[in-house]
């Protein structure tokens, strides 16, 4: 009940800014507006009840539009949802690709991340019910695990990215490959945003960033051990120089 109440009065306070701004803009901004409060309204009940308990009649009555207007933006929920799923994943690529140019050490991304966490924590509930939600339904539209696939890749590229900055500041080369580094630090941010959920004081403030930074260094320890057993690569020996046998005239 709670829930649904804060998922409401968020709707309508962006419902009224919303209104507030449209009559500003010109129409092309003004649709790109209606189409980011249809997006926006369809998370948040998707969230409180899910992708299939969910009509388009409530997706536009939240919005505070029409069916006309729902129907202008796309071609039914099947659409919407497409839409949803890209628009989440390129916002959360854009944080990331911002978070590492402007962090100058690994270390700072990581007060990035922990800012970033703090605020996502702040509705993670809804957050991941949407995250279900959206992965429910693409398991069980087979044309849809491409999309899913695409958008977990491309996440998954992103934090390899941040993994290779944070290596290469260490001097060290990564002791697995770094698609295998990111699949781990990947899945572990989804099991621990579970377990945060579940049990919210038992995971400790910062779960993800403390995991990462626990497997960086672990990662940098493991690189620098392997390097040091390895010893330095003994250059090969110069061959002797081939003796003249044949006796001058």
């Amino acid at each position: 009940m709670q829930l649904r109440i804060g998922i409401q009065s968020c709707i309508w306070k962006a419902v009224k800014e919303a209104i507030t701004i449209t009559k500003r803009l010109t129409r092309q901004q003004s649709r790109q507006v209606t189409r980011d409060q249809i997006l926006q309204s369809a998370a948040a009940l998707f969230a409180g009840q899910g992708v299939s308990g969910t009509s388009v009649e409530q997706i536009v009555e939240a919005a505070g539009y029409t069916r006309g207007a729902f129907y202008g933006n796309f071609e039914g929920k099947h659409e919407l949802v497409l839409a949803l799923l890209e628009q989440r994943t390129h916002h959360e690529l854009e944080e990331i690709q911002a978070m590492s140019r402007e962090a100058a050490t690994f270390e700072e991304m990581l007060a990035h991340l922990r800012s970033w966490h703090r605020r996502r924590d702040e509705n993670l509930a809804s957050w991941l019910a949407l995250r279900t939600e959206l992965w429910l339904y693409g398991l069980r539209d087979p044309e849809l695990l491409p999309v899913l696939a695409d958008r977990e890749r491309r996440s998954r590229d992103a934090i390899a990215q941040s993994l290779e900055q944070g290596f290469a500041a260490r001097g060290v080369t990564t002791p697995a490959p770094v698609e295998l580094l990111a699949l781990i630090v990947h899945a572990l941010d989804d099991g621990l945003s579970i377990q945060r959920v579940l049990f919210p004081s038992d995971s400790g403030t910062d779960p993800v960033v403390e995991v990462v930074d626990l497997l960086m260094k672990s990662w940098t320890a493991l690189a620098r051990s392997t390097a040091t057993a390895a010893g330095p690569t003994a250059a090969p020996a110069a061959e002797p120089p081939t003796e003249n046998l044949e006796k001058n005239p």
